[in-house]
């Protein structure tokens, strides 16, 4: 039986421990409290529980974290991690989630699609499943979440094809966009390492958000692989990411958000979303600030495509710079060399 590892604080509630114990139902438990442990973590499998207190962190796991970062930089190096977050109120699952996936992804973790159990006051954001399991309690089906989630934990081997396939979407200009011109800087070492990659420019003007179709309408479309509003997301983007081993975003920091044309077109992808499973694709991206907050960005990035989506996030998933007048990105010191690093990553993480 193999392990998974608790990385959670001592003394948690009754409602976090009924979690772990469904999530580790199938496997022997081993509880990490403190950084004497970070030596034995690299290459296992990771459970983190997380109970956040009345404005939304949880000191006693970011504490345990800084420890081992601090013992160790590369502590989860090779590790696979899901995650369950318990709340009193209604609020900070996510926010909770996603800051902690953040900083584990730094440390070498890469995670599941879909990795994340939570539970909100009242557990609330069950609710919905009550019209599947119309028998169960939400506590009954709090637990069979969780046990599924432990269950695709144990059973995640990263999927490796011969010849990658990387989709590319972006909506920068080519003359301007340090984002961009960092991405051509990887593209070159991804063809050079025996990877295709297909680009596609998503413009304004062959582009409508999702107006939020009703889910049988939805449902129907998704059937065909299509999408009640057409257009370039229909005609290239679902097919290239159907195809795809990689997804990649390009995303320069606007006002500490995805680009909205790049949030409308992963809204979109729920059509396709409801007909497949991105379990099997990784999720890349190459964030570029003016000034900061690449972190921002990047965990939107996470939380729309890895915890909504299901696409499997490799370790040190996002490429992030700092650059603010067009062209400064090439000026960045050692940028070419970090641009091969990441070529290289996606690669390890995609190719047999």
């Amino acid at each position: 039986m193999e392990n998974i590892y608790v990385l959670c604080a001592d003394g948690h509630s009754e409602q976090l421990a009924n979690m772990i114990g469904a999530v580790t139902a199938s496997s022997k438990r081993v509880y990490v409290h403190d950084a004497r442990r970070a030596g034995e973590l690299a290459g296992k499998r990771l459970l983190f529980a997380a109970e956040t207190n009345e404005i939304g962190v949880d000191m006693n796991l970011l504490q345990l974290l800084l420890e081992i970062r601090a013992a160790n930089p590369r502590a989860f190096e090779g590790a696979v991690g899901a995650l369950i977050v318990h709340s009193k109120s209604e609020l900070y699952t996510k926010s909770c989630a996603t800051h902690l996936m953040f900083v584990a992804n730094q440390l070498g973790c890469a995670f599941i699609g879909h990795p994340l159990a939570e539970a909100v006051g009242g557990l609330k954001n069950f609710s919905t499943w009550k019209k599947v399991y119309k028998d169960s309690t939400l506590g009954e089906i709090c637990i069979m979440q969780c046990e599924k989630l432990g269950n695709r934990l144990m059973e995640y081997k990263p999927a490796r094809v011969e010849s990658p396939k990387i989709t590319v979407l972006h909506s920068s200009s080519r003359k301007t966009s340090n984002t961009l011109m960092l991405w051509n800087m990887v593209e070159e070492n991804l063809v050079s390492l025996g990877c295709s990659v297909r680009q596609i420019h998503v413009e304004n003007e062959n582009l409508t958000d999702c107006r939020g179709c009703s889910f049988k309408l939805c449902m129907h479309y998704g059937e065909q692989k299509s999408c009640f509003y057409g257009g370039l997301v229909v005609q290239e983007v679902f097919p290239a990411v159907e195809e795809c081993d990689a997804l990649v975003l390009l995303c320069p920091n606007y006002n500490d958000s995805i680009a909205a044309n790049l949030m409308a077109v992963i809204n979109r992808l729920t059509a396709l979303y409801r007909q497949m499973s991105f379990y099997d694709k990784a999720l890349f991206g190459v964030v570029v600030s003016g000034n900061s907050g690449n972190d921002t960005v990047a965990r939107q990035l996470l939380g729309a495509l890895n915890i909504n989506k299901g696409f499997r996030l490799p370790p040190e998933f996002a490429l992030m710079e700092i650059a603010n007048d067009p062209g400064s990105i090439k000026r960045v010191q050692d940028i070419k060399e970090k641009a091969r690093i990441f070529a290289e990553r996606i690669v390890a993480e995609t190719k047999k």
